[in-house]
């Protein structure tokens, strides 16, 4: 306790001591506890309520649309933090929101539309669900993928212990044969394809490994009505995240522009209002993607570059520092780092 409170002291002096005004934007995605993270995704909701009151003490919380208005009027307020989250997973209303409330501080949350009420989960969660759960599997999967025919041999039994090591480490990190390499290379060819073509082989990898499409509750998407409640109140904005999530580079502009522009309609006749922030699935975005971006009629969009928000930021590409679940020392130490 005495090491976090002397850090916390710290805090205050070292922003003050900044030369010129930016701002920080924090990228969440999940308020959860599960078993197996492999990407890092979820920070625990007693984690996420300490995060909250180092900023609501020592940063100045604001919305995107905020900032970014700031910004184009020439004025970022000193210690200025924006929270995001991105994707639309349901606990973002029932974890994150009654947090967010506490503390009255604003977020905005990125939706990805097709899933809106999915029983499925995100594909790169079923796939986990799939892939990387204690059990036997068979030996060689084979997919079409762009036409080209890949094969993965496969370590068919994967025991508690190999679990509990793998459940450790990063999806990019497993060991050379390993079920979680096996899970990301898998990962990796299933990324950059259009949204039919990535469903038409993920169940494939159902019917191969003898699994069904119903998602785990904890894991689900928001509902319709539940993007209504989670707007409600004024606190949280919503943004949009494309139809389906695809990398958008790895697609045509023509492509890209039914993704952005879509999804934003989508949002805009559920919600009754315009939806003015965007958020680049993955980070992935080229010139085709923030033109059509633009062309949708979004007014600022988010990547997800490790850097501060300056005066000069492209307002089409809004930098976003990536939050992991981090117990109150480590985030004072990083907001601290971001700030400075």
């Amino acid at each position: 306790m005495r090491t976090i409170l002397g850090s916390l002291q710290k805090i205050p002096t070292r922003l003050r001591m900044r030369g010129t005004a930016s701002a920080a934007i924090l990228m969440y995605h999940r308020i959860a506890q599960p078993d197996f993270d492999p990407w890092g995704l979820s920070v625990a909701p007693h984690n996420f309520a300490d995060h909250l009151d180092i900023l609501r003490q020592y940063a100045q919380p604001m919305s995107l649309s905020e900032l970014a208005t700031c910004q184009r009027n020439g004025r970022i307020p000193q210690r200025a933090v924006v929270i995001t989250f991105d994707d639309g997973y349901a606990d973002n209303l029932y974890h994150a929101k009654p947090l967010l409330e506490r503390y009255h501080i604003p977020a905005t949350c990125f939706i990805t539309t097709k899933y809106l009420g999915s029983q499925r989960e995100f594909w790169w969660d079923e796939l986990q669900r799939v892939l990387l759960q204690p059990g036997n599997l068979p030996e060689t999967l084979s997919l079409n993928v762009h036409g080209e025919l890949k094969q993965w041999h496969v370590a068919t039994q994967y025991s508690q212990e190999e679990y509990e090591s793998d459940r450790h480490r990063k999806a990019w990190e497993g060991q050379p044969n390993s079920r979680l390499a096996f899970y990301y290379s898998v990962w990796s060819a299933l990324r950059i394809l259009p949204y039919n073509q990535r469903q038409i082989l993920q169940n494939e990898i159902l019917n191969w490994a003898n699994a069904d499409t119903q998602g785990r509750k904890n894991y689900r998407a928001l509902t319709h009505e539940e993007l209504l409640d989670l707007e409600r109140g004024g606190l949280v904005e919503i943004g949009a995240h494309t139809l389906t999530h695809p990398s958008l580079p790895a697609h045509s502009l023509a492509v890209q522009r039914v993704e952005i522009q879509q999804s934003k309609q989508e949002l805009e006749q559920l919600l009754h209002h315009s939806v003015d922030s965007f958020a680049y699935p993955f980070g992935d975005f080229n010139q085709h993607s923030v033109r059509a971006v633009k062309e949708a009629g979004f007014k600022q969009a988010c990547s997800t570059v490790q850097l501060g928000v300056e005066q000069g930021s492209n307002c089409f590409q809004m930098p976003r520092f990536e939050v992991q679940n981090w117990t109150r020392k480590e985030f004072e130490e990083n907001i601290s780092r971001w700030l400075t």
